[in-house]
């Protein structure tokens, strides 16, 4: 019995740096190899002359026959004045892609290929552009926001020191503070934007909303340090000894000259009245009988009809 030699598949073609080929199909439906780069440069491309009408006028464009469209166009921006995007070239009544070959769809030196304007490419651009602007703006003014803000939190930080080790701040000065950062959330909330323009939107929002929450903190604990004083001070002066109770004042010398003045009474001492009234003689004797040891007082009587 015979043995048959079995022969390995046959390998696929591989280019010159032996990678597998690349294939593209050509607009008439024939694949063929795809065009690379290390192509273009081996071997140089002869250069063609089109001829390109804008309007009424011709102009010719010396380019490589293996350039694209897209390269056409930029080429037509300097003699036609007209944006690579508002271009549309047509060839053989077909608009043409920028990403197709030129040699790929048939052109060829003195070829002519019309340039129109694309008014929907041109209106899309014009959005673009104004989007892109108001992006522009937009970043523009969260970054002046974010300078006002990176300044408000360096008061913010002096206030929170200060609080913190027990010091007192004027209230006003805690009120300013936060309406002048509510004033950059009013203007951040005024911002619209997308993308990147939104997350620093978002960021800054967060950041003015963290600092309004530590002052209102601060503003209830200052609050309360002051509360707290003033208890103290209350306290300290119920404590304190009521010197006028302890140490009586004494009158000074000019006040004991003047109540002297004021209050000091002269006292005049005068004899005994004898009784207005006379008595009998027959009392009077045993009365004098009885004091005999005694002197009589003498008076001299004076009696009147």
């Amino acid at each position: 019995m015979l043995r048959t030699k079995t022969k390995p598949p046959p390998a696929p073609p591989t280019n010159a740096d032996s990678r597998p080929m690349d294939w593209e199909m050509r607009p008439g439906g024939m694949l063929v190899q795809k065009r690379m780069d290390s192509d273009k440069t081996s071997v140089p491309s002869p250069t063609i002359r089109v001829r390109v009408k804008y309007g009424s006028v011709y102009h010719e464009i010396p380019i490589s026959s293996q350039a694209s469209f897209g390269e056409l166009k930029k080429m037509l921006v300097g003699p036609t004045g007209l944006h690579q995007q508002d271009q549309k070239l047509i060839y053989k009544e077909k608009e043409r892609e920028s990403k197709a070959f030129l040699d790929t769809c048939g052109v060829k030196d003195r070829s002519k290929i019309l340039l129109v304007e694309d008014p929907i490419s041109q209106q899309k651009r014009l959005l673009e552009m104004r989007k892109h602007a108001k992006l522009e703006k937009a970043s523009k003014s969260i970054s002046q926001i974010s300078l006002e803000v990176d300044r408000l939190a360096g008061q913010v930080s002096a206030l929170e020191s200060v609080i913190g080790k027990g010091g007192k701040v004027a209230e006003k000065t805690v009120l300013n503070l936060i309406e002048l950062l509510m004033d950059q959330l009013l203007k951040l909330d005024g911002i619209m934007g997308d993308g990147d323009v939104k997350l620093q939107r978002k960021m800054q929002v967060r950041r003015v909303q963290k600092y309004v929450e530590t002052l209102d903190v601060l503003k209830i604990k200052n609050e309360n340090q002051t509360l707290m004083q003033v208890e103290e001070r209350n306290s300290d002066a119920k404590r304190a000894p009521d010197h006028r109770d302890r140490h009586p004042m004494e009158p000074s010398t000019g006040d004991l000259s003047t109540s002297e003045t004021v209050v000091t009474t002269r006292w005049e001492i005068f004899d005994a009245m004898p009784p207005l009234v006379a008595t009998s003689s027959s009392s009077a004797i045993p009365a004098a009988g009885n004091s005999s040891s005694h002197v009589q007082p003498k008076f001299s009587w004076e009696f009147f009809d």
